[in-house]
């Protein structure tokens, strides 16, 4: 039997299974929830690290220091991604912040050198990235079909939710048992596991066209023989023009914007002005952790939702007044009931969105794409969060609220306004 035979049976068995029985597709799963679980230890380590070197300032300081880099870079982290091709960045990404961890899990066990080296290792986490980001975007529609996209992003929903849940007591053991060194060595062995299961996925070819002509390089670069500036501006020109990422890629930027003061900077306030205190306030991101996690199982077992676009913008605008009205409920148990609502309203709309990017985008651009989105969501929404605390010292909690709920359902709005996003479909 010829090489290109076995290829072929290959691709159709890979092109007969659902996402849940393609191991490649639970290899990678595997992989990225082990990444994402040592990264819930990491920052955990990191920060009650810092905060036994320095003073709070320097401790916030230091835990802000990997934003820069991850901003400034995600761009050029998506060209990265394309050209090289996104299992192999994600792979040398996972390796560089296991060796970077371990080095100052070591260097805390034998030493106390002070901040130097935790502002050090945050920089090269938010370094690094920039270019994981966009090849984790990018991954998914290398290894399974278009039709399985959707229930590819409901199953990585719910390895970040499984993450969130599990990071945090998992590293309070670790600095319980033995201080911030053993919490970065628990971290970093955790996201050692992630290598060797990425290497073990097998990638799917690109269609014909979607390939790199002659001159050698991964199928899913950019053309051979374009400079890096080149195929950025390329990337950048793509998405503008498309018809549906770009009105989606403003949908995005506008539901983030909206969204991320009030969740983290205007919750922590609401609880106080409430008479909630911490574990209040635990209880409402706690539905709001539900109700995301509801979202991710239903993609996950359905596999696609008809009329994708539509939904994402109803999900967006109703999501946004539910928010709002986060606001003016009085009593800690409607509180969380319209915390679950709110999550599971928008964490369906951002996995469908996710979604849509994954089957609108050539997979060719997909880094570049990615890139895009990741830095609406992580290098500018982040900047309406002192925004918002100095807004609500001046108007007040309601006002605040009700503004960034709009600014969120314009989002929605967009996607309802723009008939290439509204009709939108996911494959089938």
């Amino acid at each position: 039997m010829t090489g290109s035979h076995i290829s072929t049976l290959r691709a159709g068995t890979k092109h007969a299974l659902s996402a849940h029985r393609d191991p490649d597709v639970r290899r990678w799963l595997a992989a990225y929830a082990f990444s994402m679980l040592g990264d819930s230890v990491y920052y955990l380590a990191l920060s009650w690290a810092a905060v036994q070197a320095g003073s709070p300032a320097q401790a916030g300081l230091v835990m802000s220091v990997s934003a820069l880099p991850r901003a400034v870079l995600m761009l050029g982290g998506g060209v990265i991604a394309d050209r090289l091709g996104p299992r192999r960045v994600v792979i040398g990404s996972d390796a560089v912040r296991c060796a970077a961890v371990l080095a100052v899990a070591a260097l805390l066990f034998l030493t106390s050198p002070g901040l130097w080296p935790l502002a050090l290792l945050a920089l090269v986490f938010g370094t690094v990235d920039a270019v994981f980001m966009p090849a984790v975007g990018a991954l998914p529609a290398r290894i399974a079909e278009k039709s399985q996209l959707a229930r590819v992003q409901g199953m990585r929903g719910l390895a970040i939710r499984f993450a969130s849940v599990v990071g945090a007591p998992l590293g309070g053991l670790g600095v319980a048992v033995g201080g911030a060194p053993a919490a970065f060595a628990l971290a970093g062995l955790l996201i050692a596991v992630s290598v060797p299961l990425l290497m073990s996925v097998r990638m799917r070819d690109l269609p014909a066209d979607d390939r790199t002509p002659a001159g050698g390089g991964d199928p899913a670069a950019p053309h051979h023989g374009t400079t890096p500036w080149s195929d950025l501006k390329a990337g950048l020109r793509y998405v503008r023009r498309h018809r549906v990422l770009g009105p989606l890629m403003l949908a995005i930027a506008l539901g983030d914007l909206g969204f991320v003061g009030p969740l983290n900077v205007g919750l922590t306030l609401l609880a106080d002005r409430r008479g909630w205190g911490a574990s209040g306030m635990g209880w409402v991101l706690a539905g709001f952790g539900v109700g995301a996690g509801a979202a991710s199982l239903l993609l996950t077992v359905r596999g696609r939702l008809p009329r994708a676009g539509l939904v994402t913008g109803y999900a967006v605008i109703v999501g946004s007044v539910a928010m709002g009205a986060l606001a003016y409920v009085p009593a800690l148990g409607a509180a969380v009931g319209t915390a679950v609502l709110v999550g599971l309203l928008t964490g369906l709309s951002g996995a469908m969105c996710g979604a849509l990017l994954q089957t609108q985008a050539d997979p060719a651009y997909l880094g570049r794409v990615t890139s895009v989105s990741s830095l609406v969501s992580l290098g500018l929404a982040p900047l309406s969060m002192p925004l918002a605390a100095a807004a609500i010292g001046t108007w007040g909690l309601g006002p605040v609220y009700v503004v960034s709920a709009t600014v969120c359902g314009l989002g929605g709005v967009v996607a309802l306004a723009v008939p290439g996003l509204r009709r939108a479909e996911l494959p089938g």
